[in-house]
């Protein structure tokens, strides 16, 4: 049996109970209000990030880990034993952080194998393909095994999000497809997706009722959905939006998260994100 540590980074939004409860190491991205700068996840908790966003005049802005962070995390598994790293990083699209734990892969020399894989995906949609991958890990699946099942997965994978306001996603450049939308700001409440790893525009609605209303209905709509994660990123109709999920059927209990910082800059307050895997 191959002994593989999955390694992953904090645009994820895995708790750190469930990272820890399947083996995970996350490498945390950096987060930056005006010039203060923290680590996500170490000095800089998600319930503070979102109070913070509240109170700064600032918008808060990302920056991708090292390729040192990435090397320690390969070293790591190394000295703990592990034959070979899987690594799964949030969208080459948008951000730096693939790239950066692919210069640690190619320096980390030839202490174990390290492969590094793009999931065009970010919040819970990298967070259910690491944790389908961390389960398969846990079975003794060999790093082409684990691999070539992180690919097949990601094109079963669906994000979805509501957001309150799109300045967060048009100041931080991480706007994509979903410009034209800009133009009619206080007019609708927007859905947005995930295409080839980058926002796109996925409807238009009136109200934040009709808009959580088609979130709740790709749910219902899907394919045999595998796992479901919610995102929630400080909205206050959290719960509202859970109720519309009853009687979704999947293989797995329906993950909620708190949406963290990577993800959350982008998005900003009142996000809810819906994930989906489906099971083919």
């Amino acid at each position: 049996m191959a002994r593989i540590r999955v390694v992953t980074d904090s645009a994820c939004d895995l708790s750190a109970a469930l990272a820890e409860g399947c083996g995970v190491t996350v490498v945390p991205l950096s987060i930056r209000f005006g010039s203060e700068e923290f680590v996500d996840g170490t000095t800089l908790s998600t319930d503070d990030f979102w109070s913070r966003c509240a109170a700064s005049p600032v918008l808060p802005e990302t920056s991708a880990p090292s390729p040192g962070a990435f090397h320690e995390a390969f070293a790591a598994a190394a000295d703990d034993g592990y034959d070979g790293v899987l690594c799964l990083n949030l969208s080459a699209g948008v951000s730096a952080t693939y790239q950066a734990a692919v210069t640690a892969a190619k320096s980390f020399g030839d202490r174990i194998p390290v492969r590094v894989i793009d999931t065009r995906s970010m919040t819970m949609g990298l967070g259910l393909i690491v944790l389908d991958v961390a389960e398969l890990a846990s079975t003794g699946a060999d790093l082409d095994q684990l691999a070539d099942h992180a690919v097949a997965l990601i094109p079963r994978i669906k994000v979805f999000g509501v957001v309150d306001t799109l300045e967060h996603l048009e100041k931080g450049g991480r706007i994509g497809g979903a410009r034209a939308l800009l133009g009619s700001l206080l007019s609708i409440k927007p859905v947005v997706t995930l295409v080839d790893g980058v926002v796109e525009e996925e409807s238009k609605q009136r109200t934040r009722a009709r808009s959580l209303t088609y979130l709740a209905d790709k749910a219902k709509e899907s394919p045999p959905i595998r796992r479901l994660a919610v995102s929630n990123g400080a909205a206050t109709d959290i719960d509202a939006f859970l109720a519309m999920l009853d009687g979704v059927q999947t293989e797995y209990p329906l993950v909620v998260v708190d949406l963290g910082p990577v993800v959350g800059t982008h998005t900003g307050p009142g996000t809810i994100g819906l994930s989906i895997l489906t099971a083919a």
